[in-house]
């Protein structure tokens, strides 16, 4: 799986890089073929009342498919925290939609077809 990791706004440092990569190598457990992960992290430019707000955006890239989460709060590692646990919700329904598919092929092909003479 690749992993690459963008920084808008904020110093990029290899803390905030090795964090989000510890995190997000996780999500292989709950979803193994990841083919990559787009990974876009920074702070908002525009002044909020309650400070300055990270956001976190992930886009994963699976066969057929790419699931894009964002998520911004009052402090980077939140971000990404929220982000991952979203993103691992995400990926078990999407494993169950195709194991549930796998079953209806496979119990398509087990029927049991009747001939009539």
């Amino acid at each position: 799986m690749i992993i690459t990791i963008q920084f808008s706004n904020i110093e990029p440092t290899d803390a905030i890089r090795e964090y989000t990569e510890e995190k997000l190598q996780t999500l292989t457990k709950f979803f193994e073929n990841i083919q990559k992960m787009d990974v876009d992290l920074g702070a908002r430019e525009q002044h909020h009342k309650k400070g300055k707000r990270y956001y976190a955006e992930v886009n994963v890239h699976i066969p057929g498919k790419v699931v894009r989460i964002a998520k911004d709060t009052e402090e980077l590692y939140k971000a990404i925290d929220k982000v991952k646990d979203h993103l691992k919700v995400e990926l078990q329904k999407i494993k169950e939609k195709m194991r549930r598919q796998d079953r209806k092929v496979i119990r398509n092909q087990k029927e049991y077809r009747v001939e009539e003479f």
